[in-house]
């Protein structure tokens, strides 16, 4: 008995079952859909998918497989595409903030974004008064250029030292009626 020189009806539909439903069906339930009878079908299952028994359907197998694939497949120009598409409807629905979410992901995949984190090390113990002020100074005014705010910290607010605290406004200790 030779090689099959093309596919029959059943084992297109075979694979078309297999690919898919893939993950949702076994190779088995996917030979009963496309006819094979169920006392046997697990056994033709396994046959369809050896390249020994049946080659044609292997490649087949793999040619549709490689086709949804690509079909699935993520691109760059997919992808601001996509998010474009979804800007505009969310747009068209006056769902404004799906649409800006939407643009900022097509910033973040374009790298108009780039997230920064700063970790520093030491001890606020270790700094003077003086220093301590001079560093929120800097931090509040980055943040206002950050915000697009022209003011400039000149003084921040007064610095509580655990000394004050400790004499300010402690509170009154309480008598307990027995």
């Amino acid at each position: 008995m030779g090689v099959p020189r093309k596919l029959t009806e059943r084992q297109i539909i075979f694979v078309r079952e297999l690919i898919h439903n893939e993950g949702r069906i076994t190779a088995t339930e996917a030979a009963i859909r496309a006819g094979y009878p169920k006392n046997s079908a697990s056994m033709q299952a396994s046959r369809l998918q050896s390249p020994a028994y049946s080659p044609l359907v292997v490649e087949h197998i793999k040619a549709v497989r490689a086709e949804e694939q690509k079909k699935y497949d993520v691109t760059r120009e997919k992808h601001f595409k996509k998010l474009q598409e979804i800007g505009e409807k969310a747009l068209e629905e006056g769902s404004y903030s799906a649409a800006v979410n939407a643009e900022v992901a097509r910033g973040k995949a374009g790298g108009l974004y780039v997230n920064q984190n700063v970790t520093l090390s030491g001890n606020i113990k270790d700094l003077t008064q003086d220093q301590i002020k001079d560093e929120i100074k800097e931090m509040i005014n980055k943040i206002k250029t950050i915000r697009g705010e022209a003011t400039e910290v000149k003084e921040p607010k007064k610095i509580v030292s655990s000394k004050d605290q400790s004499t300010k406004g402690s509170p009154k200790k309480r008598s307990k009626a027995n």
